[in-house]
């Protein structure tokens, strides 16, 4: 909202005209400053500190209610229960991804923001629904990229889930990063965590496992490009199996942001 002035000769109001803030929300001087800030810092404390003190903006979860997402979501909840969790609803995922979502919902008191692709854009460029099996990159685009974009316009930064360990794609995660040109920030609290620490938090704290985990599948997104992995392979491996493919869209290979050792993750 504007400012107002008024002169002292008339007792006119002089409107000051309005300046748009086109500055980033966040640098890549924020971001080395917060992954330093927080060295040494398990998650819980990082969660809470950062979460606590406002130091992102508005933030958002982004759930893929998968394998592994009820520990970010418990921890995120012990701190904001109101937090919204924006979970991309593609119309293509397992039915048991759709239950275990609406389960640790009701079990964790989440405020979930189901996103949906634009029906236009699934009329003019998906209208047989198999556009996954051809082209899953623009499947993603309008499943995923697209309804998150503008989902994300009205917030600062998101936290997600993600692991350094899940993929080869994945090894040196910073626990933040910026979200590439936007000026958004991601804050990845687990960055550093092993499938042991999953495991432990699960069981510390009775968080329901996702049903098709115990079948194969420790990494969980739409039903069409998500296949069982075998012993030996990383647990990302299933996704987009025989593609050059190894994430959605929404989030990129992890690269450092530059030569300064500063810019290492720091944990």
């Amino acid at each position: 909202m504007a400012d107002v002035k008024t002169s002292p000769s008339d007792g006119r109001q002089d409107r000051i005209r309005d300046r748009i803030d086109v500055a980033p929300r966040f640098t890549d001087a924020d971001v080395i400053r917060l992954n330093n800030l927080f060295r040494g810092q398990d998650a819980a404390e990082v969660v809470a500190s950062v979460i606590g003190a406002g130091l992102l903006g508005d933030t958002a979860i982004v759930s893929s209610f998968g394998a592994e997402s009820a520990v970010l979501l418990h921890l995120v909840v012990q701190v904001a229960p109101d937090m919204p969790v924006l979970f991309l609803d593609t119309g293509k995922h397992f039915p048991e991804t759709l239950a275990y979502r609406d389960a640790l919902a009701a079990q964790l008191g989440l405020n979930i923001v189901n996103l949906t692709p634009d029906a236009e854009d699934l009329a003019a460029k998906d209208s047989t629904e198999l556009r996954w099996s051809y082209d899953p990159d623009g499947c993603c685009e309008i499943r995923k990229v697209k309804p998150l974009e503008k989902a994300m316009a009205g917030f600062d930064a998101s936290l997600t889930g993600r692991k350094g360990f899940q993929s080869s794609t994945r090894q040196g995660l910073p626990r933040f990063e910026l979200d590439g040109s936007s000026g958004r920030l991601k804050f990845n609290p687990l960055a550093n965590w092993t499938r042991a620490d999953l495991d432990a938090y699960f069981t510390a704290h009775d968080l329901p496992r996702h049903p098709l985990e115990s079948q194969g599948y420790p990494s969980i997104g739409c039903s069409p490009c998500t296949s069982k992995v075998l012993p030996g392979e990383d647990p990302r491996s299933g996704r987009w199996r025989g593609w050059d493919k190894t994430e959605c869209g929404i989030h990129e290979a992890v690269s450092p942001i530059g030569d300064d050792p500063a810019n290492d993750p720091a944990f």
